[in-house]
């Protein structure tokens, strides 16, 4: 199942900006007036982040690591965990670093930690990327994030033009190379995969909070990570394909309450019920004495 993801209106604020950039060019050219910037959105038509729910990622495709070593998706989507997939490129002027930065924030406020519960691989989707900018983007990342041991479940791959395509569109990220700026538009999202590479979630925008980072983890490893409190969590809360979001699930909250009511209303008549008992016996036992 294919659904376009509607942008949040911070999605929507960073793409402006990402296209101010890209009128503005490489060149340090001055930037338009909004309305000018606004103009450009329409050529952004066609490119997004379409969510494909249950795609499985070719875990055959191959890559080169942070270390400048030969890697296929498979090494890291094995099985074992979920998966958070990240797609950016280095040289982004803006919208990739503010992703990435908005990525640790959150990682950062869960008590997991990539290569532990799940893993975490982040593809450049510029094939003039190398390994030696993977490893400059992943020593900035691990240090900003804190946390030294997740450097051995945080992988960064660049890969040749044609594999980074069939990997982007296996899971729904639609983008384009402008050629007038030397840059890509694209919208800013990520994608939580099955511990086998099918897609589970994909969280749209720049924020991402340790709670729906640990449902989508928890959801998409199928109960395997977590306690029953999460579980609980996902009965309260559902994934929203059409806004890249955790939202209330109303109608189970409102059987939730409905069943809570019975519950309340079937331990009131049973209470009446005993006292009335217990009051029709006592006058039961006036009469015979």
């Amino acid at each position: 199942m294919s659904v376009r993801i509607g942008m949040t209106r911070l999605a929507r604020a960073a793409l402006l900006a990402a296209a101010l950039v890209l009128v503005a060019g490489a060149l340090g050219q001055p930037v338009r007036a909004l309305e000018s910037a606004e103009q450009e959105l329409p050529e952004l038509e066609g490119l997004g982040i379409f969510h494909q729910g249950g795609a499985q990622v070719p875990l055959e495709l191959a890559f080169t690591d942070e270390d400048g070593n030969p890697a296929t998706l498979g090494q890291y989507i094995d099985g074992s965990k979920p998966v958070i997939l990240t797609l950016v490129y280095y040289n982004c002027p803006m919208l990739c670093n503010i992703l990435l930065d908005q990525f640790v924030k959150g990682l950062d406020e869960l008590d997991w930690t990539p290569g532990q519960e799940f893993s975490v691989v982040t593809v450049s989707i510029d094939p003039r990327d190398d390994a030696a900018g993977s490893a400059k983007k992943k020593a900035h990342q691990i240090e900003n994030y804190g946390r030294p041991s997740a450097a051995a479940g945080w992988h960064f791959l660049t890969g040749d033009d044609a594999t980074i395509h069939r990997l982007a569109d296996s899971v729904g990220f639609k983008y384009a190379y402008d050629e007038a700026s030397g840059q890509y538009r694209h919208a800013a999202g990520i994608f939580v995969l099955t511990p086998d590479g099918k897609v589970s979630q994909t969280l749209l925008g720049l924020e991402f909070p340790a709670k729906d980072l640990r449902l989508a983890l928890v959801e998409a490893s199928a109960g395997e990570i977590g306690n029953a409190l999460d579980r609980a969590l996902l009965f309260c809360f559902h994934y929203d394909a059409t806004e890249g979001r955790y939202a209330v699930a109303a109608m189970n909250l409102m059987r939730l309450g409905g069943g809570v009511t019975v519950a309340v209303l079937g331990l009131w008549l049973f209470t009446v019920w005993r006292r009335d008992r217990r009051r029709r016996r006592v006058l039961a036992e006036g009469t015979h004495s």
